[in-house]
């Protein structure tokens, strides 16, 4: 099938109605960043996340065509969610955490996949046929920034991250492979970070490396949210306040100032604070945690993940009004992972009540990894 440009501007015209902010096409041809992306994996910076490191992952993010061997198109879509700027609270700031904006509103997997759905039918009704497809939003094989760069998007800066000139970074991707040819959109080819490097400076565990990758290891998204075990001891006062994700490299970015349009539907109702309450959700038990977080993106960090990082950014606080919580978390909370990090905050404090919960634990606590944390955090007073 030749290429319709009718065709073409139609699938877009649906798309902006259905809700996405950006559009573009471009062709399922082998992907040249591809070997940035191996580098990357060989040097491990990619962490626990080692199925991005498969056989499989490597051959499809290199070829589109590995995922649908028909694949003569693909159409790149781009939404907007909230620039991360928290409203005011009424919490004391310093018992305050700060989740990443994208995570404000619907975990964006349970919305985007029926917009996807329902594009892929309006294209088939279109041509009279059903068509070879395979749709994406973050849950494949695909290097989704690049192909949004081919399409014309924006290009990729120094943060990583997608930046439009018109609608910044604050960005979710998705991606359809069609068995269709369509004209493709020209590349953004312009680099407009410049000479700029806010957010290089910016970052607090120096994670943006110079090849526009991150070492995921040190990175506060990863370690907030991917990070399955404890936190390193090293990079627990470099989180800050952060207890899911992290904004940082984009609320510098001065791309995002001026960004403008309208933020996607989907986050009119917020599911998760953005500056939620530290002691409040300490106290959260598995019940309570699915129950309102399970259309959440907080909810990919499971409770004890979750609790886990709340506890660390108490200890950052250095605020003696959560010693009885951390105390409390240390002494009930089921979850090795929550009671570790609960004894490595209640060190962090220096007060006297902190060590006194501390040694009164330390001899019915069973698990190793916790008893290390006891025995750390009770070192760092002597």
């Amino acid at each position: 099938m030749t290429s319709n440009p009718g065709l073409k501007n139609a699938i877009k015209e649906e798309a902006y109605q259905r809700g996405f902010s950006l559009v573009g096409v471009t062709t399922g041809e082998s992907l040249p960043h591809a070997q940035v992306f191996e580098t990357w994996l060989a040097s491990g910076r990619q962490g626990e996340m080692g199925y991005l490191a498969t056989p499989r992952s490597r051959q499809c993010r290199a070829h589109p065509t590995s995922i649908l061997p028909q694949c003569r198109s693909v159409l790149v879509l781009a939404t907007r969610y909230p620039s991360s700027q928290p409203p005011e609270v009424q919490i004391s700031p310093s018992l305050q955490g700060k989740v990443a904006s994208y995570a404000w509103g619907m975990d964006y997997h349970e919305f985007l996949p029926e917009r996807l759905q329902e594009l892929v039918q309006f294209i088939e009704t279109q041509v009279g046929h059903p068509i070879p497809n395979r749709w994406y939003a973050d849950t494949g094989p695909i290097l989704e920034r690049d192909l949004a760069q081919r399409g014309g998007l924006g290009w990729i800066g120094k943060n990583t991250c997608l930046i439009n000139p018109d609608h910044g970074s604050y960005l979710l991707l998705a991606e359809i492979l069609l068995g269709i040819e369509l004209e493709p959109d020209p590349p953004f080819t312009a680099d407009r970070c410049g000479s700029c490097t806010r957010c290089v400076q910016a970052c607090p565990t120096g994670c943006i490396l110079p090849d526009r990758t991150l070492d995921a290891r040190c990175c506060i998204s990863y370690l907030t949210i991917e990070l399955k075990g404890s936190i390193p001891l090293e990079l627990r006062p470099l989180l800050g306040s952060w207890v899911f994700g992290c904004d940082i490299c984009q609320q510098v970015c001065p791309w995002n100032r001026f960004s403008a349009g309208e933020v996607d539907r989907a986050y009119a109702h917020r599911l998760t604070p953005p500056a939620p309450d530290l002691l409040e959700g300490l106290a959260l038990t598995a019940q309570e945690f699915n129950q309102r977080y399970r259309h959440s993106p907080l909810h990919r960090a499971r409770r004890r993940g979750y609790l886990r990082n709340l506890a660390v950014a108490l200890g950052n606080t250095h605020d003696l009004t959560a010693i009885e919580s951390l105390s409390r978390a240390l002494q009930v909370d089921p979850e090795p992972l929550v009671r570790g990090a609960a004894a490595w905050a209640l060190g962090q404090t220096g007060d006297q009540a902190a060590r006194l919960a501390l040694q009164r634990v330390s001899s019915d606590e069973k698990d190793p990894q916790v008893l290390a944390e006891i025995q750390n955090a009770l070192s760092q007073g002597t």
